[in-house]
């Protein structure tokens, strides 16, 4: 009877054994692959549109903008954009040291650019410390240019900072840009962003190629590149920079366009 339990035991430690040897040799001989939470689920749009040989490219389109002129630096900037035979969008101001440029917004429009609403003052004190203010500022804004442009005709307006800026908090509250957003809809305005930013604004006034540089590396793989510029006294390297932006956009098959032209707030 002992050397049958001995004989038991001994086959059940064996068979213990060998299954836990083919477990070892299973985990250590595992399939390299992703797993599922591994994988990035593709979009069932994008896979249908892979499989469809006759659906076109989405186009590309590309619009260029500038803030904060006219100034010393906007006859520059139409210059090269009537050279190189592009549309351009200009969000104007009105303020002290934009008045004696006044005129360029003229000859903006005979050369077939779009002109838009910025602000008056771009004084985000003032603008920003109740929705009266900053439409005072583009009622004032609007009176200044009437002079040179068909004002009725002006449905565009971008919010100095952007809609989503935080700044404005400071003066107006917390949902002062909700409100503004929603009040300019309800007066028939569209509002734009940008999603794709030259940094010409900040302090250190960056060279010409580094503008450059900072558009062509904002664009990533964006189809429809909102391309945020300025035109002011000070940056006078963005005038310098242009050319080669233009000419990057042209060889990289963007088709270029005014913001009227643009069927989503970015």
């Amino acid at each position: 009877m002992k050397q049958k339990r001995m004989f038991w035991f001994a086959s059940w430690a064996v068979g213990c054994a060998v299954i836990a040897g083919v477990m070892i040799w299973a985990a250590s001989n595992k399939t390299v692959g992703c797993s599922n939470e591994d994988l990035t689920q593709i979009p069932i749009a994008q896979v249908t549109a892979s499989m469809q040989d006759e659906l076109q490219p989405e186009e590309k389109r590309v619009f260029l903008t500038f803030d904060d002129g006219p100034s010393a630096t906007t006859e520059q900037v139409l210059d090269i954009l009537k050279e190189k035979n592009v549309p351009a969008t200009f969000f104007v101001v009105a303020a002290e040291g934009n008045e004696p440029y006044l005129p360029l917004i003229q000859r903006a429009v005979e050369e077939g650019h779009q002109i838009a609403l910025h602000s008056c003052t771009h004084s985000y004190k003032t603008i920003y410390q109740d929705t009266a203010a900053f439409w005072a500022d583009i009622k004032a804004l609007r009176e200044k240019i009437s002079p040179y442009v068909d004002v009725e005709s002006i449905r565009w307006i971008r919010f100095p900072g952007g809609s989503t800026n935080t700044v404005s908090h400071k003066y107006g509250g917390s949902l002062i840009m909700r409100s503004l957003k929603k009040q300019a809809e309800e007066k028939g305005y569209s509002y734009v962003d940008w999603n794709v930013c030259a940094n010409d604004a900040i302090g250190g006034h960056p060279s010409a190629n580094t503008i450059y540089q900072n558009v062509i590396n904002d664009v990533d793989n964006h189809l429809t590149c909102v391309v945020l510029m300025h035109d002011t006294k000070a940056t006078k390297n963005t005038a310098e920079a242009l050319p080669d932006i233009i000419d990057w956009f042209s060889e990289n098959g963007y088709r270029f366009c005014k913001i009227d032209e643009l069927d989503m707030q970015i």
